[in-house]
């Protein structure tokens, strides 16, 4: 598949089971807000930007910051609503930190919020997120990195089909700012497509 033509416009939404991918939108604000103050002592290990106060106003300009990059097609920040798209459940995205748009590749990172962690929606929404990608999205390889020491974010990756490739070695810096290691998994269009049968 080619890459996407100077006029490709990313797609807005996919649902799943259990909830809707989308855009984060203008007025999303209060729930993302919501959300992450919820998940801060969730999060707070892993994830370097949780806060335990994140004022709307704040999330505000988050949200429509994340419009604007998807509009632009520069960074696609996802967010996971309920059905009735009151209620942010997290969030994911496809980042192009391994190459420009036109590479077909994508890194997704994801947060769960905490009050719905542990009960199997980190791998229903990974496996949305794939499936997403490789039928709407121009993706043919999507990659995903964690800390080892991350064994639920490492859990949800192989749940949903990822590969291992590799571990890079004392390769950032962690939330503590200790050097930390990076469990590198990847899926390939191809491989994600024979694995559906």
């Amino acid at each position: 598949m080619s890459g996407p033509g100077e006029h490709w416009i990313p797609p807005e939404r996919f649902e799943a089971p259990r909830l809707v991918l989308r855009s984060w939108r203008e007025g999303d604000g209060a729930a993302l807000t919501e959300a992450t103050e919820e998940s801060h002592e969730h999060l707070a290990a892993w994830m370097p930007w949780a806060t335990a106060r994140q004022p709307v106003e704040v999330s505000e300009a988050l949200v429509r910051r994340f419009r604007g990059t998807w509009l632009l097609r520069t960074d696609f920040v996802i967010a996971f609503f309920d059905p009735s798209e009151k209620r942010a459940l997290g969030g994911s995205g496809f980042h192009l930190r391994e190459g420009p748009l036109d590479a077909g590749q994508a890194e997704i990172g994801m947060w769960i919020r905490a009050s719905e962690a542990g009960r199997g929606l980190g791998t229903e929404a990974l496996r949305a997120v794939l499936e997403w990608g490789f039928t709407q999205w121009p993706w043919r390889r999507l990659t995903w990195r964690c800390d080892p020491l991350n064994e639920a974010s490492a859990r949800v990756a192989e749940k949903a089909g990822m590969r291992l490739e590799g571990t890079l070695k004392s390769q950032s810096r962690g939330v503590d700012g200790s050097l930390r290691d990076t469990a590198c998994y990847a899926l390939l269009k191809e491989e994600w497509q024979d694995a559906r049968g």
